[in-house]
């Protein structure tokens, strides 16, 4: 791993993938991806752009085995690569919160990067498929990225019938949370936004 200010890389490398994330979190929404997935790449392009950030994610994944290693460890790395960039966590907003419509589907998230990892998710979905993705396999992204971010996150599609709408809605809500809980917090510059000193 290695870190400049505001910024990291992280590479992992497994017998089952074999991932680098680049991100700079006070980018402009530029992204460079490819997991191998036709539709996780359209969910992480929109999830860059949102959160205006730039991130660059090159996973090779054991997709002949099927799709959950690719997206879990990528998100695993995504996560890492946010904290990393984070640093102590020093002078953010620390919290975010975004509600998302599309079309016939509403969806809000909520994000508290306290480095005190956790995953709310209230997400339905009426098929098992979104193209050649199976949707369960959208909880284990999220998780693995709340998890490795240090992120408490919760995310709730509220209303909603259309499947691309939903999980499309609930990366567009998590990034602009995050987008608002790491930016510089004008108050408490260089402090940890948290009575215990540190986060």
């Amino acid at each position: 791993m290695s870190q400049t200010a505001r910024s990291a890389k992280v590479v992992r490398e497994t017998k089952e993938t074999q991932i680098e994330v680049e991100v700079t979190l006070d980018g402009s929404g530029q992204s460079k991806i490819e997991t191998g997935i036709g539709f996780f790449d359209h969910m992480l392009e929109s999830f860059t752009k949102h959160s205006a950030m730039d991130f660059t994610i090159k996973t090779v994944g054991d997709l002949h085995v099927d799709m959950h290693h690719t997206v879990e460890d990528t998100g695993i790395v995504m996560g890492q690569a946010v904290a990393k960039a984070l640093g102590d966590f020093k002078g953010i907003s620390r919290f975010g919160h975004s509600y998302v419509p599309m079309d016939e589907t509403l969806s809000r998230a909520a994000i508290d990067l306290c480095n005190r990892p956790y995953l709310i998710w209230k997400v339905d979905f009426s098929r098992d498929k979104i193209g050649d993705m199976d949707t369960e396999l959208f909880k284990e992204w999220f998780q693995a990225f709340a998890m490795n971010s240090g992120g408490c996150i919760h995310v709730e599609n509220i209303y909603g019938e259309n499947c691309h709408h939903i999980i499309e809605s609930c990366y567009k809500a998590l990034a602009r949370s995050l987008r608002l809980a790491v930016a510089p917090d004008p108050v408490f510059a260089g402090q940890a936004l948290s009575t215990k000193g540190s986060l």
